[in-house]
């Protein structure tokens, strides 16, 4: 029977990825896909590229990534999809050297989390260098709307499958979004209320309705004419705005929240994702006897041994910040539990993707510890605002 719906899975997978790369061929061989976790989306990159180069014997690509470990994927993947006989002739790049690249010329070019490519730094990569064929892939667009102008007069979506369609053609497993309540403690509330208080006066200060765009301007280009009342309210601005996620980040209550999701779903392996990586380690010291941590503050060893004792089992709780917000994948993960947000709805959808890769008869959970009548509360509602199956608990 499994053997039956894993042949109906790939099958159904083929057709979807073959559709996509039609799609972008039909364009000219340049667009963008926009696809889920669980999509394909690297072999589709990997198709482009190999296609491309076999038609072109001189011919030369490059992948760009965020990480080194997309870096190391996409390596394999055109392994193991039979592009081996290319890669001498494929550069695989982070966005964070690509970007000083300059007077390249390449057959194709792939862009994998395009997202993070846009930056005004990365974007230097497609002022700087030509190609013939460009494809850029994403699990969504861009939420700044600069991004997004630039991302379609570069390479315009030529496909598009949401994660939930994705779940209904079977190519990912179903999810439910568990948002959690947590309360501030007095101490906590007291901050909060400070920071948010600071916040709105500052905002006041700016100009209510475009306080973030005069903030931004004048500490960026406009901070040489800009007077010091402005560049203080500025400051303040900012400076409230860090307190105020500070507090909610660092909400004590949350670590109870985990200890007791942790306890109750013993045997399952678990991704944490904190806020930064103080509170993650405070978050797996909450639950030693079952985690160890990944982020930016250890040293690569470390993330190899975590990563190794997740993967075999030793180890079923893995604490991260943003480190696995791309690019890390583990079937037989169960569970997520968010205990840090940000504005972006895409940091939600890159998280409830860690888990659904497709493996039959599992039921993924994302539980979301957020600080109720926050700031943390908007930017969930806005963040689940594409899902479907989201359930809000009450206390």
């Amino acid at each position: 029977m499994e053997v039956q719906v894993m042949s109906k899975l790939i099958k159904i997978k083929d057709e979807e990825q073959r559709k996509a790369i039609n799609a972008w061929a039909k364009s000219g061989f340049v667009g963008s896909i926009i696809a889920g976790t669980g999509f394909g989306k690297s072999r589709c990159g990997v198709i482009a590229a190999g296609k491309t180069l076999d038609n072109d014997e001189d011919g030369r690509a490059i992948v760009m990534v965020p990480t080194n470990q997309l870096q190391e994927q996409f390596k394999e993947e055109f392994i193991k999809w039979g592009y081996e006989h290319v890669l001498d002739r494929v550069d695989i790049v982070c966005y964070a050297s690509a970007y000083k690249l300059e007077n390249e010329h390449y057959q194709v070019v792939v862009c994998d989390e395009i997202h993070l490519g846009l930056s005004p730094e990365y974007r230097k990569f497609f002022e700087n260098n030509t190609w013939d064929r460009l494809l850029f892939m994403t699990a969504t667009v861009p939420e700044e709307s600069e991004y997004f102008d630039l991302l379609k007069s570069l390479a315009p979506v030529v496909y598009r499958i949401s994660l939930d369609k994705c779940v209904s053609l079977g190519l990912v497993s179903p999810y439910e979004v568990i948002c959690v309540p947590i309360k501030l403690t007095e101490l906590e509330d007291k901050a909060y209320k400070k920071a948010n208080n600071m916040f709105v006066y500052a905002k006041y200060k700016l100009g209510q309705f475009g306080a973030f765009d005069t903030a931004k301007h004048i500490m960026g280009a406009g901070k040489n004419t800009a007077s010091n009342e402005d560049k203080a309210s500025a400051a303040q601005f900012y400076r409230a705005i860090r307190e105020r996620k500070s507090v909610v980040d660092h909400a004590d209550n949350k670590i109870a929240a985990l200890q007791k999701i942790v306890i109750k779903n013993i045997g399952e392996k678990i991704l944490v994702f904190g806020g930064d990586n103080e509170f993650t380690n405070k978050l797996a010291d909450a639950t030693d006897t079952f985690s160890t941590v990944y982020h930016s503050g250890i040293r690569k060893k470390a993330k190899e041994k975590a990563l190794e004792d997740f993967r075999s089992g030793d180890k079923p709780v893995l604490c991260s910040t943003k480190a696995l917000n791309q690019g890390f994948d583990v079937a037989d993960a169960t569970m997520a539990v968010i205990c840090g947000l940000t504005s972006k709805a895409l940091t939600m959808i890159q998280r409830v993707g860690r888990i659904i890769r497709y493996q039959e008869g599992k039921q993924a959970k994302i539980y979301v510890l957020y600080v109720k009548d926050s700031q943390e509360e908007k930017w969930l509602k806005s963040s689940v605002k594409s899902l479907k199956n989201v359930k809000w608990l009450k206390k």
